[in-house]
């Protein structure tokens, strides 16, 4: 079985690779079958020579490879037809952008799996760069407030050598008493909660977080429990969530109240409620000076996320009264950022973390004849067409 790890392609640039030079020897150790090469890269976090002085290949043409691995989408006109690819397409949620992509990947034969939808019997993901956008979305959720209300000035994330020199810097910080909520309690979450604790910000009941006030930064971790409650207030647990999403709605205002930073690591799809609305954000009640939307659903769950922001340009203003962008220091402007690729801030940790997830639970399918079913369960496309777990995407690819 060749693999061939491709160049990122799309633009902005992205530094990360799904397996840093170590992993792939790792992997040639464990596989004796397993065969690689790495597609020439001058952006890659890291450089073709740390590859090449460990003995992987690295050439300017793999398509001769059986399965080709990309982090980002991959341009349609570069797409090999008949090959097997992994990728994040941001397709699986019906996203506009990139129908014509998932339109090519059918005509062109090609078997398409999504780093989205490699998940456990139990539907659970297996591996992502979640924990990473929590780590930088703590640090810029920070960052925007001292720069929003000039107190003090971090550099940007990835100008910093990793998530050790994140926490160095966010703990030299004498900061005012914040209260800061994060949703969601995925990868994301986890991810923002150990930045969190690592410097120090005290963790904090609900209760206690809604009602008391402290002479130090404090922070709560909610959950989907936490920010919906149904609409005749009858209480439910999480399979009702999922099975009823309509019959609920955002219980999030009393957080708007006392929260001076929100971010926001949650899982959203098409069906959810709303959690933060243009009618929280206008009350004369709402408290939140940033919001860092890590999940980043434009016009989505988030009614200040307008748009997504760049690392280059990672922030923006919103003006809740006219609901529209505005300078960040505007003196009713809510600082938002919305960066939609987090863990490029990172490349080295998270292209490392990541690749230690696809080496557990992707690369032993292909050598035991998927015995758990990962390949089955992840594949979006085979012989040019929607497979069976994927064929709601139908209507989606017909343009309907």
């Amino acid at each position: 079985m060749k693999f061939g790890i491709l160049r990122e392609r799309k633009n902005p640039p992205d530094q990360r690779v799904v397996f840093s030079p170590q992993a792939l020897v790792h992997l040639k150790q464990q596989y004796p079958d397993f065969s690689v090469k790495v597609e020439s890269s001058g952006i890659r976090a890291f450089k073709d020579e740390a590859y090449q002085e460990l003995g992987i290949e690295v050439v300017t043409d793999v398509s001769d490879c059986d399965v080709l691995i990309s982090v980002k989408e991959i341009p349609v006109e570069q797409l090999v037809p008949n090959k097997t690819y992994f990728f994040f397409s941001h397709t699986i949620k019906k996203q506009p952008h990139n129908r014509t992509l998932l339109q090519v990947v059918l005509e062109k034969n090609i078997d398409l799996y999504d780093h989205e939808t490699i998940v456990d019997e139990n539907n659970r993901r297996l591996i992502g760069f979640g924990k990473y956008a929590g780590y930088v979305g703590v640090y810029n959720s920070i960052r925007a407030f001292g720069i929003k209300f000039e107190l003090f000035k971090l550099p940007k994330a990835v100008t910093l050598n990793g998530k050790e020199e994140l926490i160095r810097y966010l703990k030299r910080l004498v900061l005012p008493p914040l209260k800061i909520v994060v949703t969601g309690k995925g990868k994301v979450g986890k991810g923002a909660k150990e930045i969190l604790d690592a410097i120090k910000i005290k963790e904090v009941s609900i209760d206690n977080y809604l009602t008391k006030k402290y002479a130090q930064s404090v922070y709560t971790h909610i959950g989907v429990l936490d920010y919906y409650k149904r609409k005749d207030n009858q209480e439910f647990d999480f399979e009702n969530f999922i099975e009823n999403k309509e019959a609920f709605e955002s219980n999030f205002e009393r957080f708007t109240k006392v929260s001076d930073i929100y971010i926001s690591g949650h899982f959203f799809d098409n069906n959810s409620p709303a959690i933060l609305t243009r009618e929280m954000l206008q009350s004369k009640d709402c408290h939140i000076k940033v919001v860092a939307d890590i999940s980043c659903d434009v016009k989505g769950p988030i009614a200040c996320t307008l748009r997504s922001s760049t690392i280059e340009e990672p922030l923006y203003g919103y003006l809740p009264s006219e609901n529209k962008e505005v300078d960040i220091y505007h003196p009713a402007a809510i600082v938002v950022m919305a960066i939609d690729n987090l863990p490029s801030e990172l490349p080295k940790d998270s292209s490392v973390g990541f690749g230690e997830m696809f080496t557990e639970n992707v690369i032993p399918a292909f050598f035991n004849g998927d015995q758990d079913g990962i390949l089955q369960r992840a594949q979006i496309t085979k012989n040019g067409k929607l497979t069976t777990r994927f064929s709601y995407l139908q209507d989606y690819v017909d343009g309907k």
